[in-house]
């Protein structure tokens, strides 16, 4: 999907996505060997440590494009209000707080949690004494946390979902979704010429759009053949539906992050990985995969009138 731009050197964007790859293979290596090391206190601390620092830090990222954009939020109000659903999902996912085993609890606590933090956004515009745009530090608040922590969080209701090993789903659709991005990037690389949207990323182009399918479709249905048995309700339609489906909404996640950064004139989320970029930049079609993940798990995946089609 990606094709160097006139003038640039192509090994260096090639250095870039090879960076960007083992810092993604390192960070999901250490959550996933967590997992699945047998250890259930290790796997619950390490997964909710690191959901909480990536939510945390990607807010930050988020509040800081704004900020470079001109538009006014309540940055650290929406921090807390990301690690607080982050933790607060975990919990009710793990047993540890209301009723367990149904996949409703969890998401009763998280439309509670979304109507007291408008409102709580509201009283800190009254108690602001400088901003005068209220309306637009609320949605702006309000939209960094939907777009990172409330994303985010679909990845502990998807590890702890009643019925299946969760885990191999998480597993499953993180690993489609970077099949994506590597597929985008060398298809688009060798042979990318027609633009996508080049006002937005002038790099992406239709053939890597292309390969971003195909490669992901396929590495989908290789891992549904080689673990069939962990993938409770998959089928080879399922793993083919949903390899189309995440690598294309891989690709629009990837897009909206690079809208973000164009209007705010910054070529990098962040700066927490250094000469990579920042948390936004590894995450970006993760966190627009895994509500689709989620819904597609719940309602299609578990749902008794789909059972072996």
């Amino acid at each position: 999907m990606n094709t160097p731009p006139p003038g640039s050197a192509p090994s260096s964007k090639l250095k870039t996505f090879c960076r960007r790859l083992i810092s993604f293979v390192v960070l999901w290596g250490v959550i996933l060997g967590a997992m699945f090391s047998g250890n259930t206190l290790l796997s619950n601390a390490v997964f909710l440590l690191i959901m909480i620092v990536l939510a945390a830090f990607g807010l930050e990222e988020f509040y800081e494009l704004m900020a470079k954009r001109g538009l006014v939020c309540f940055k650290w109000w929406g921090i807390l209000g990301g690690v607080l659903l982050i933790l607060g999902t975990f919990l009710h996912c793990n047993g540890k707080l209301g009723i367990s085993g149904t996949a409703s609890r969890p998401n009763d606590f998280e439309t509670s949690f979304l109507i007291l933090f408008v409102l709580g956004l509201c009283v800190r515009q009254f108690l602001s004494r400088s901003n005068t745009a209220g309306i637009l530090a609320i949605s702006t608040t309000l939209f960094g946390l939907m777009y990172v922590a409330w994303f985010a969080e679909l990845h502990p209701k998807i590890n702890f979902f009643p019925g299946v090993n969760g885990a191999f789903y998480v597993l499953y659709f993180i690993l489609v979704t970077k099949f994506s991005d590597s597929g985008a990037y060398i298809v688009g690389s060798l042979i990318g010429k027609h633009k996508m949207i080049p006002r937005i990323s002038p790099g992406k182009t239709w053939e890597g759009f292309a390969g971003a399918v195909v490669v992901s479709t396929a590495a989908s249905v290789v891992f549904w053949l080689l673990a069939k048995e962990k993938l409770s309700g998959m089928t080879w339609v399922h793993a083919v539906i949903l390899g189309i489906i995440l690598s294309s909404a891989a690709v629009v996640g990837d897009l909206i992050e690079s809208l973000f950064k164009r209007e705010a004139g910054v070529k990098d989320s962040g700066r927490f990985f250094p000469g990579i970029g920042g948390i936004l930049d590894l995450l970006d079609s993760l966190l627009f995969n895994a509500p689709l993940m989620y819904l597609y798990l719940r309602h299609v995946l578990t749902n008794p009138l789909f059972a072996g089609s």
